[in-house]
């Protein structure tokens, strides 16, 4: 039952030109599409959103049953067709429900409470909050971090402009944003820790670990990101930045599934007592001296493992630098032939580019 609504009419001089391929576009996100008496209707879990158009003007009505579910649809929208009507920039204002909202319903402030260094170069930070169960999931394992400008003396929140997108009071200095796994949380203490890997050449990310101090606030946005399928037999791999998501997995499995898990660190001194009761071996793989991101450690590794084929069900995961990314993904694919829900593979940083 959808019971959250809104509304918005965008006058475009080529309605079919932008509408149809932004509906295109959704079905790469789980957006199911159909055309009835005229209207393009896309419908997403929990979701709905419709097309009316006319010779100059689209009417857009979306539904939701809930309002974050009402406010990412818009997001969906607006920023869709802001994207494909460019060069031009049509004016978006929403009317309806999610017109009072203040700031981005998936946005919170959290405060620092610890610092400690578990390995040379990785930090673990702990921060407490009021809403930390929404990260409780195994489908919520990301959040995004708001690294504040270094020009700021006070942080810098967003809120919710009329076309229901994020804007900063000083968009030249808006935060960056970068993508961090919840190592662990307890939601009866509303805490969670965020492991950091500290860099010589420190991307925003880095810097904040660098820098935090007890008691200072950071604003998150999330969860986002896939997470941890069902299955008999496992094989992990990863270098220092997957391995927050790894070891967090580790522990969710059941103690009945088996598998393999192969960890890429710069040597011996980076590795991590992991505690979990799956049948999973963990083998820890060393640069010694290789710069990250520059060795065939991962996929070797994988490479070298034979998977069973005893009828057990397989998953594959995988988080990496993005030339390795590519090699992972590929090997798994067109080699190892897995289905689309047998595996995943993500990018987690890109070498020399600290952008990414």
């Amino acid at each position: 039952m959808m019971t959250f609504s809104a509304q918005t009419r965008v006058a475009l001089s080529d309605p079919e030109a932008i509408i149809a391929p932004v509906c295109e576009h959704m079905l790469e996100h789980g957006g199911v599409a159909r055309v009835e008496a005229g209207v393009r209707i896309l419908e997403f879990s929990g979701a709905r959103a419709r097309f009316s158009l006319t010779d100059h003007e689209t009417l857009v009505d979306v539904e939701a049953n809930s309002l974050e579910s009402l406010y990412f649809v818009r997001v969906a929208v607006a920023s869709h067709i802001l994207e494909f009507a460019e060069p031009a920039a049509p004016t978006i204002v929403w009317s309806g429900d999610g017109s009072e909202l203040a700031r981005p319903p998936n946005f919170q402030v959290l405060r620092i409470t610890d610092v400690q260094d578990i390995t040379p170069h990785m930090r673990r930070i702990t921060f407490h909050g009021g809403n930390v169960a929404r990260f409780a999931g195994m489908n919520a394992l990301h959040l995004n971090v708001l690294c504040q400008h270094p020009d700021l003396a006070a942080p810098q929140w967003p809120t919710v402009g009329s076309n229901g997108l994020a804007q900063w009071e000083d968009p030249a200095r808006r935060p960056t944003l970068r993508k961090y796994t919840v190592r662990s949380l307890d939601i009866a203490a509303g805490r969670l820790d965020i492991d950091f890997v500290l860099h010589a050449d420190a991307g925003p990310g880095s810097a904040l670990a660098k820098t935090a101090q007890i008691g200072a606030e950071i604003g998150v946005i999330g969860p986002g990101g896939g997470g941890l399928a069902d299955a008999d037999w496992y094989l992990f791999a990863g270098d220092e930045t997957a391995l927050p998501a790894i070891a967090r997995m580790l522990e969710r499995l059941p103690a009945q599934a088996r598998g393999k898990a192969f960890i890429e660190v710069a040597d011996k001194s980076e590795v991590q007592r992991l505690e979990f009761q799956a049948g999973i071996n963990v083998a820890w793989l060393y640069r010694n001296g290789a710069a990250a991101g520059t060795t065939s450690l991962l996929i070797d590794a994988m490479r070298s493992m034979v998977l069973p084929d005893d009828g057990s069900s397989i998953y594959v995961w995988a988080g990496c630098e993005f030339a390795t990314f590519q090699q992972i993904r590929s090997y798994c694919r067109n080699e190892l032939g897995l289905k689309k829900d047998e595996h995943l593979v993500v990018s987690y940083w890109n070498r020399g580019n600290s952008s990414e």
